[in-house]
């Protein structure tokens, strides 16, 4: 099997419609450690050291669709980042068969999780 067949049908990359690219950046760079390579005043690559995405400004923001959900082994210290950087917590830390979760909504109301196993 090829390299390109073995990424076929794969989530490869995300984009979020945000109202400001720098806020954005400070936010998931603040809680989460990504990167960032601008391309342009209204394109942001990011990279969270596996996957890629963008934040963009060049529609307006609709949250909602698809809940992206982030892995972290440690929730509680991801939760008080969140808040720190200005996130708003929309689930508390709840269990599930195999793991515990929380949701947020970043500064432009995308709403995410983060999950760790138990």
């Amino acid at each position: 099997m090829s390299l390109l067949e073995q990424i076929d049908n794969r989530l490869d990359y995300m984009e979020f419609a945000v109202s400001n690219i720098a806020e954005s950046k400070r936010f998931y760079g603040e809680v989460f450690g990504w990167t960032f390579t601008d391309y342009g005043p209204d394109y942001c690559e990011f990279c969270d050291g596996r996957m890629k995405g963008g934040f963009h400004t060049q529609e307006p923001v609709f949250p909602g669709g698809a809940l992206i959900v982030l892995y972290h082994s440690d929730l509680e210290s991801v939760q008080e980042k969140v808040l720190r950087a200005g996130g708003i917590i929309t689930k508390e830390v709840f269990e599930f068969p195999g793991g515990k979760r929380f949701q947020f909504k970043d500064l432009d109301g995308h709403e995410l999780g983060v999950w760790h196993t138990t």
